[in-house]
């Protein structure tokens, strides 16, 4: 981007007009305009100025790119968005904090697994080959992690193991994100203890539907109540939900795994 690009881009961000800019750094309207067209561009104090209007640093407007550690323009507006709701209501704040962490730990899994998968590649190439030949056409993977709880819950924010799993590639399977192993008996008789359940993060989940929840950064797999999440077995408890409680979606339950 030139540096009139990034001039504009940074003002519309600030939800400021040219002549808006212009008075408030004692210009006009007109010069603003020249330096986002490249016309010419202003002198470093009067950048200075623009940086502290803008609220980005100097090296947005002098480096080619934005260095990996630095705030960009738009992540900078998510950061007041997230500020505004931490001050006016905590439990939103909660919710995305939850929501992140289990975001985060799936791209740091998944960023593992592409660099072993390039590691195997490039050392043990022949051997990758070999065992994609023995995979039918309509098949693919997905995830399989280990495991949600149908019981006392079980943490899952990064520190499950993960592996892959293969599933016919069909219309209905295409929905399917990932897979999980089911712990504890309190599903059953629909869900039993060892069951593989699939799961879709594409398909609305609707009350009385089961699905997998993050609660307190603990996964279960429960049906999707209007005030708790509820157990099938009707010796095992339900999950009250409470008022302060982290609970995340992490999708619906639409079939179990059949080897």
């Amino acid at each position: 981007m030139t540096f009139g690009e990034k001039l504009k881009a940074a003002r519309i961000e600030s939800g400021l007009k040219q002549s808006e800019l212009a008075k408030k750094l004692n210009t006009t309207g007109n010069t603003i305009s020249n330096w986002e067209n490249n016309v010419s561009k202003p002198d470093l104090d009067t950048l200075s100025y623009i940086c502290g209007i803008l609220h980005v640093t100097a090296s947005y407007f002098l480096q080619a790119t934005i260095p990996e550690d630095e705030v960009s323009i738009p992540e900078l507006k998510l950061v007041k968005k997230y500020r505004y709701i931490a001050k006016r209501s905590p439990n939103g704040a909660k919710t995305i904090n939850a929501v992140l962490e289990n975001e985060y730990a799936i791209a740091e899994q998944l960023q593992k697994q592409k660099d072993h998968i390039e590691e195997l590649e490039n050392t043990h190439s022949s051997t990758i080959i070999d065992i994609q030949t023995r995979l039918e056409n309509n098949t693919r993977f997905i995830e399989y992690h280990h495991s949600a709880s149908a019981g006392t819950g079980v943490f899952i924010l990064g520190n499950e193991t993960v592996d892959q799993l293969p599933i016919l590639d069909t219309p209905e399977n295409r929905k399917v994100d990932y897979a999980i192993k089911v712990s504890g008996n309190s599903m059953e008789p629909d869900y039993n203890d060892g069951d593989i359940v699939l799961v879709s993060q594409k398909v609305e989940l609707n009350h009385g539907d089961v699905g997998i929840f993050i609660v307190n950064n603990k996964a279960y797999i429960k049906e999707y109540g209007v005030t708790e999440l509820i157990s099938h077995n009707p010796e095992a408890d339900n999950i009250n939900i409470a008022e302060y409680d982290n609970i995340v979606c992490l999708g619906k339950v639409i079939g179990k795994y059949r080897q």
